[in-house]
């Protein structure tokens, strides 16, 4: 006798019948700032407000404590992203879970400042981040069970917001004059809430009882998951690959500009940063509408690796620092539309609606397993041979990729 299938996260509460063909744009784009939310949730905390957090309490060795910190938090992110996207697909429903993740890991991020010890501040930030995937976990499989393929060009243009928005709250929790107060985890916490709960109080998708169904039936079904199986693990170490190079260069870059020019500023490095995330935004829109007009999925994530890998290629053999900034926009604009386009089309390659959840928390440690293996590259290769072999390195890493996208586009998995 066969199991029973669990039950489909179709059925939301609130959730309009209206037809199928497209998701509705406002709650499209409310699904995107709550998106935004999660990564302002993570972002300014744990690259200013936690390092800030270590100094106070361990002063000199608070490097230690941040590399303890990042380990143990990314192991748990990896674990909890995998459990409790699975937990929403038992269940049947993700608002309840992403409801219960913001509660938890708001107030797992309002209680920081009363760590008084390093080992409880690494406590805390193992069950922020086991809260916080709660949240995220479910927020992802939502896209899944909502918006249809022909949308999902223009979420990953709109998904491409998260990043900008994270940078830019950490530069506001960083102003004295806007926030004159101490703990300013508060002022994360109220984003949080302001971008996350319009969405779990007001969002009313269109029903798409199509995306919890698996097309095809009897011996057609188990070739098409087969060919989905195929297409979802090159999909995986794509985006590994690329989020190698990604982190490598988001942990590095100010170092690497002052090997080129000594006196090259934090701010300066922070402002082209900035530049490079604000329009990989518009630029993510535009080519995501494309994609969905042409039905050409694959073919911008192969564009995006490959101009990535040549934009490395440039910064390692750059002369002077002109070339090398050039070379790094070209990077971090096609990485950034890059990675925002790959977590929407994923969704399209994944071979079962009913464990989407758990499907996306394996493809999540695209997202953890970089931080682990970056920083052993980076000190393997740098203090012997430079930031170019590094950059040689993350070259190649990506033009991998692209080789394992155009192999995918040339077997029509996706296309």
């Amino acid at each position: 006798m066969s199991a029973a299938a669990p039950p489909h996260p179709a059925a939301e509460p609130g959730i309009s019948t209206a037809g199928p063909d497209r998701q509705s744009a406002r709650f499209m784009y409310m699904y995107a700032l709550a998106v935004s939310g999660g990564a302002v949730a993570y972002i300014p905390f744990l690259t200013i407000l936690l390092p800030l957090r270590a100094t106070s309490l361990a002063g000199d060795d608070a490097l230690d404590v941040l590399a303890i910190a990042a380990f143990a938090g990314a192991i748990a992110a990896s674990v909890a992203n995998i459990g409790f996207g699975w937990a929403s697909d038992v269940t049947g429903t993700r608002r309840p879970w992403i409801m219960a993740g913001l509660f938890l890991s708001t107030s797992m991020l309002l209680a920081m400042p009363l760590a008084t010890s390093v080992p409880l501040l690494i406590s805390m930030i193992v069950i922020w981040q086991v809260s916080l995937n709660m949240m995220l976990a479910p927020l992802a499989a939502w896209a899944g069970d909502s918006i249809p393929d022909s949308q999902k060009g223009l979420l990953g243009g709109l998904l491409a917001l998260a990043p900008a928005l994270g940078a830019l709250s950490g530069a506001v929790v960083t102003l004295e004059w806007l926030v004159p107060f101490e703990n300013r985890e508060v002022l994360v916490g109220i984003f949080v809430m302001l971008l996350v709960c319009p969405l779990l109080f007001a969002g009313r998708p269109v029903a798409m009882p199509h995306l919890m169904h698996p097309n095809g039936t009897g011996i057609d079904q188990k070739s098409r998951i087969t060919t989905h199986k195929r297409g979802t693990v090159q999909m995986w170490l794509a985006r590994l690959l690329v989020q190698i190079a990604e982190a490598s260069l988001f942990a590095f870059l100010l170092l690497w500009f002052r090997s080129l020019k000594p006196d090259f500023t934090a701010n300066t490095a922070a402002t082209i940063f900035a530049f490079v995330l604000g329009f990989a935004v518009f630029l993510a829109l535009a080519v995501g509408r494309w994609s969905d007009r042409a039905s050409r999925p694959i073919l911008p994530l192969i564009w995006g690796s490959a101009i990535a890998a040549a934009g490395l290629v440039i910064m390692a053999f750059a002369p002077n620092l002109t070339i090398a900034i050039i070379g790094y926009v070209a990077f971090g604009l096609s990485s950034s539309i890059f990675l925002a386009l790959h977590s929407s089309q994923t969704l399209r390659v994944l071979p079962r609606p009913h464990t989407r959840g758990r499907d996306l928390g394996i493809f999540n440690l695209t997202n953890t397993f970089p931080s682990l293996i970056m920083p052993w590259l980076t000190l393997a290769l740098v203090p012997k041979y430079g930031f170019y072999a590094l950059f040689l390195l993350l070259a190649a890493l990506a033009m991998v990729a692209t080789l394992l996208l155009l192999n995918m586009r040339r077997r029509g998995t996706a296309d």
